[in-house]
């Protein structure tokens, strides 16, 4: 790991995301930055909280919610009641709704600085969304990239110079995109955790899309694990001993180094599972580096990323889906 790809290399998986604000606070100040899934108690709503506290010019809250939504800016509007905060409703589960969140975005006089795609279903039920899709697919992925790519004249129109930040997990480990079979046969084949996999991998590979398309126009992206910590994701995880022995099956499975009987997870708390993603939506030296995938508040090792969900053929092949299953292309 190169110790010049972030500002603070001294930062890692015990910083906290007030420390990295306050080290990249000039970089905060003044910025537009829209953040999607901010209910209360989640990572987004904490990243929120905590960058308000450095002179943002304006945050926008983005969520199914809207009573969600409204609690999130009241406890905003306390705290800093002189940072400007708008509201956006935001299901991104259905196409339809993301193109009408999408056209209110475009009809907003100022330009987005900052996007960062923090909202996540985990480990579902199998569900399928209004369009037909698996839901943790349609939602993680499909519904980030429509609305990114539809907010994309927002973002270029930043003189700040935009960045995306897609938030995807270690979890991407259980499953490269399943590309003759997304949907698991209907649900017949339905794994949970592999469709978590298959999404989160769709995160990165849709970074390495971004910037590989729209590095030249001056947009930088950036994808991230956070860390595992216990947030209202996990709600459907409700036989928690279970759940963790199907992931140990996947991973022993893989041959991933987390099936080794003598792994241990160390668990973050909201705050240093936060940090990374002020890295990743604030740090100037990372211009350097667009596209990479972020861990521990500093570029993720090799052992952590797999090779599948940063190759530039497969980012390529996602957006290509990606635009087939929305109904439109967006070329840069």
């Amino acid at each position: 790991m190169s110790a010049s790809t972030t500002s603070n290399p001294s930062f890692n998986a015990t910083t906290t995301a007030e420390e990295v604000a306050t080290a990249l606070a000039s970089s905060i100040a003044g910025k537009t930055v829209l953040v999607t899934g901010v209910s209360p108690g989640g990572l987004g709503a904490y990243f929120v909280k905590v960058i308000a506290a450095h002179h943002p010019k304006l945050l926008i809250l983005a969520g199914r919610s809207g009573s969600k939504l409204a609690e999130t800016l009241r406890e905003i509007e306390a705290a800093h009641p002189d940072v400007a905060v708008r509201t956006l409703e935001l299901d991104l589960s259905s196409q339809a709704q993301v193109r009408k969140a999408a056209a209110e975005v475009l009809s907003w006089p100022e330009p987005i600085d900052v996007l960062v795609n923090s909202a996540a279903v985990m480990a579902t039920p199998y569900q399928e969304t209004p369009d037909g899709l698996e839901m943790q697919f349609g939602t993680n992925h499909i519904g980030h990239f429509l609305f990114t790519n539809l907010i994309m004249p927002k973002l270029l129109q930043s003189t700040a110079g935009p960045r995306v930040v897609n938030v995807s997990s270690a979890g991407h480990r259980f499953s490269d995109i399943r590309w003759d079979d997304i949907g698991f046969q209907g649900g017949k084949t339905y794994d949970k955790w592999r469709a978590y996999g298959q999404a989160k991998t769709a995160n990165i590979l849709f970074t390495v899309g971004l910037a590989q398309r729209l590095g030249s126009k001056g947009l930088k992206a950036f994808s991230l694990h956070p860390g595992g910590i216990i947030t209202n994701l996990g709600r459907y995880m409700t036989d928690r001993d279970n759940e963790l022995a199907a992931i140990k099956a996947i991973d022993k499975e893989m041959g991933n180094k987390q099936g080794h009987d003598g792994y241990k997870q160390t668990l973050k708390t909201l705050t240093q599972g936060t940090a990374t993603y002020v890295v990743a939506a604030f740090d100037p030296k990372l211009d350097e580096h667009n596209g990479v995938y972020l861990q521990d508040c500093q570029l993720a090792g090799d052992d952590d990323i797999k090779p599948y969900a940063v190759d530039k053929d497969s980012a390529a092949r996602l957006w290509k889906l990606s635009e087939e299953l929305v109904g439109q292309s967006f070329d840069y």
